[in-house]
């Protein structure tokens, strides 16, 4: 199954022919998915002793099986953090995978780690961190954040007074679910600032007064959030820094979704203060163009990161030879087998430039506010909270939770689009509510109109 032959080639060029098509597409389908049982009759035993053959298994992919999916790129897909990969980015991709180059180590990977780290090196620039800050491309927000704390933990750690204790951080409630899934990862406990709008350096301080003895001594970071995902709120960045310099606390900015629109003049002012993070996440994959999957995590310290993380093994010692030197990405985040994520978005940079980057988050930006208006004008709906980045809240009036949930699908199973229900925080509990999040500059002022009318 490794060797050239006709039929290799047939499928080569089946496999570009429905590439090209499908990145040349100017109208693609939202697609629906279908119960495993269906999908079974629909296609059969794919996995057999002596495999059904390309041409067949290609054709059920196509058949059926892509057909069974939601492309994350469709532009009226407005449903959690969609994305919209650029067509360069795409391509790239299958240069990335055809090249078959493993990322962990320069001394395998050095041409695609180089482009890597030019495309890094721009992301910093975007931070205002101080020179010798970076970072690495890591699988998206979690393994990101994971790879953050357990840096932060360890170096923490390092003081002997700290090395029995089990480590405790701060975020607020408005935080992705990440943060606790990596909190539960690293085994460090999480304590909740109850707030699920900006959190303040008033709140942050009070909560930390608050802790006993020994919650204090074990508290080593506070996690803030630069754009949540659920309403695209961005923390007191500057004040929480102040918080944590005088608490000395790591600080550290989960930024996966909003760090995107650190590229955009509009509202980079919004950002003030994460130049002070010890560490920050942002997902190229959400809000920079770039294909699933690429995260990515930045070090204001960047050694701190390769003390917590570098491995060691017999067969890993010709890594850190002489011959071998380089920036070694395995070094700084919690995966040692990676493959070149980064690469395509550095392709897509090069090819387009740094400007139409800008251009193509600002149109998040704007979507995000004629979206507003558009909901102010019309009679049956209205905002829950001004659009923040390109995030909008807004209610039907009158409906209840399953009025949403039913309206969902029923878009959904037309074909038209997808935008899911969401909960936000009240005075009396948690609301049901409709979101928008924009993403792809190809959505329009009509897609968001038709949407809305579909709610009369």
């Amino acid at each position: 199954m490794h060797k050239i032959d006709i039929d290799l080639v047939e499928m080569t060029m089946d496999v570009m022919k429905y590439t090209i098509d499908r990145v040349s597409a100017t109208k693609i389908k939202i697609g629906k998915p279908k119960k495993e049982q269906e999908l079974k009759e629909l296609v059969g035993e794919t996995i057999t002793p002596n495999g059904v053959g390309g041409e067949y298994a290609f054709k059920m992919w196509k058949k059926h099986l892509a057909k069974a999916t939601v492309p994350v790129d469709h532009p009226r897909n407005l449903a959690f953090v969609p994305a919209a990969p650029t067509r360069a980015a795409i391509m790239f991709d299958l240069i990335t995978s055809a090249s078959s180059i493993h990322g962990a180590y320069w001394m395998e990977g050095a041409g695609g780690i180089f482009c890597e780290n030019e495309a890094m090196s721009w992301m910093v620039s975007l931070t205002g961190l101080p020179k010798g800050a970076f970072g690495v491309f890591t699988s998206g927000g979690t393994a990101a954040n994971l790879s953050a704390i357990v840096t932060a933990r360890e170096y923490w750690r390092e003081n002997e007074a700290f090395k029995g204790e089990k480590g405790l951080i701060i975020t607020s409630i408005g935080a992705h679910s990440s943060i606790k899934a990596m909190a539960k990862v690293a085994d460090v406990e999480i304590l909740l600032v109850d707030t699920e709008d900006v959190m303040h350096k008033e709140e942050l301080q009070n909560y930390i007064d608050s802790l006993t003895l020994h919650q204090r001594k074990r508290l080593f970071a506070v996690v803030a959030t630069g754009g949540t995902t659920n309403a695209g709120i961005i923390d007191d960045l500057d004040g929480i820094a102040t918080v944590c310099e005088k608490e000395n606390l790591w600080f550290h900015i989960d930024a996966a979704y909003g760090g995107g629109a650190l590229v955009a003049d509009s509202v980079r002012h919004l950002f003030k203060g994460i130049e002070r993070a010890d560490s920050i996440t942002i997902d190229p994959h959400k809000w920079m163009f770039s294909p699933y999957d690429c995260g990515a995590v930045i070090y204001k310290k960047p050694e701190l990161a390769k003390k917590a993380h570098a491995q060691e093994g017999s067969y890993l010692e010709i890594f850190k030879d002489e011959g071998a030197h380089g920036f070694n990405p395995s070094d700084y985040q919690i995966q040692l087998t990676r493959r070149v994520r980064g690469l395509p978005l550095w392709f897509s940079l090069a090819t387009h430039g740094t400007e139409r980057y800008k251009e193509a988050v600002e149109r998040g930006l704007e979507l995000a506010q004629k979206a507003g208006e558009m909901i102010d004008k019309k009679p049956h709906v209205e905002l829950v909270r001004e659009p923040s980045l390109s995030c909008v809240l807004y209610r039907r009036k009158g409906w209840k939770p399953e009025d949403y949930t039913h309206w969902t699908y029923e878009n959904h199973e037309k074909g038209f689009a997808l935008v899911t229900p969401t909960k936000w925080r009240t005075p009396n509990g948690f609301e049901t509510v409709s979101r928008f999040c924009f993403i792809n500059p190809d959505t329009t002022e009509e897609d968001i109109e038709a949407i809305l009318d579909s709610m009369v």
